[in-house]
């Protein structure tokens, strides 16, 4: 398993090439999350002179995302189901692949907050039986996408994350397990064996 490492630590270390002039392209890639784009939003505040591709499998929430990166220079934001969307022209030059997939199981949806379960599409919430089931789908094809030194970025739950390396591991990527105390948040991060070790 990759090894844990707490958000301080990630502020020091962390490095993305999408910052770099040549304006290498970032995706951010989810079946339903790019949702108002806030994870897009936040990218583009942080970096300079990227693509950024924004998709999402509900028509509503690609209405909502375009509208607020409509400002945004270098982004697009597509309906599509995962991948699908990503212009071809794409395929190995990828940086930073953002997947804020729904992680939760199937069976414990009724346990999430009633405005959630009320107002956000059931695509958005429903990660099948173990809550994994469409990491399993990104972590598939990532490697198609991703460029020789970029990463995938993909949150789960603390009680996932061990289950989320495997998977991500069983598709060829290396995986470093990131935590936040202070947002309780979990991520993992993926990147290609070959890529230099920059997280």
């Amino acid at each position: 398993m990759g090894r844990v490492r707490r958000n301080a630590d990630c502020r020091r270390s962390g490095r993305v090439r999408a910052a770099s002039a040549d304006r290498a392209p970032v995706a951010t890639c989810s079946a339903s999350s790019s949702g108002s784009a806030a994870l897009s939003l936040a990218l583009a505040s942080t970096l300079q002179e990227i693509e950024l591709y924004a998709t999402d499998i509900d028509s509503a929430a690609v209405r909502c995302a375009s509208q607020n990166l409509a400002g945004l220079a270098g982004a697009a934001c597509i309906q599509g189901d995962l991948y699908e969307s990503l212009p071809p022209s794409l395929a190995g030059r990828v940086d930073l692949l953002l997947a804020n997939a729904p992680y939760v199981p199937t069976e414990l949806i009724w346990l999430m907050p009633r405005e959630a379960r009320q107002y956000e599409p059931r695509v958005a919430l429903d990660g099948g039986s173990d809550g994994l089931d469409v990491q399993r789908r990104i972590a598939a094809g990532a490697s198609r996408w991703l460029a020789p030194d970029g990463h995938l970025l993909v949150e789960t739950s603390r009680s996932q994350a061990a289950e989320s390396v495997a998977i991500l591991e069983r598709h060829g990527l290396r995986t470093q397990v990131v935590t936040s105390d202070e947002l309780d948040a979990t991520a993992v991060i993926g990147w290609l064996p070959t890529a230099p070790r920059t997280v």
